[in-house]
């Protein structure tokens, strides 16, 4: 399982995914997620802003993991 340290009490999914190498650029956030399943806890997520905190653990479709975790 791949982390992601944030220094803030949250992260927007948007800003996780391109955090996380997975977009190049904040605006492909929304067609990232309407064209590939996330999964935020265990339930699946299409929501841009939905805010992520430490110990959320993010899925990709192709089953890669993520963890937030506090700096």
């Amino acid at each position: 399982m791949h982390q992601i340290a944030i220094s803030t009490e949250y992260i927007t999914l948007g800003q996780f995914l391109k955090e996380a190498g997975i977009i190049d650029t904040g605006g492909m956030a929304k067609w990232y997620l309407a064209e590939h399943v996330v999964w935020v806890n265990g339930e699946e997520e299409n929501r841009r802003g939905k805010k992520l905190s430490p110990g959320d653990t993010v899925t990709l479709a192709d089953g890669t993991e993520f963890e937030i975790v506090a700096e």
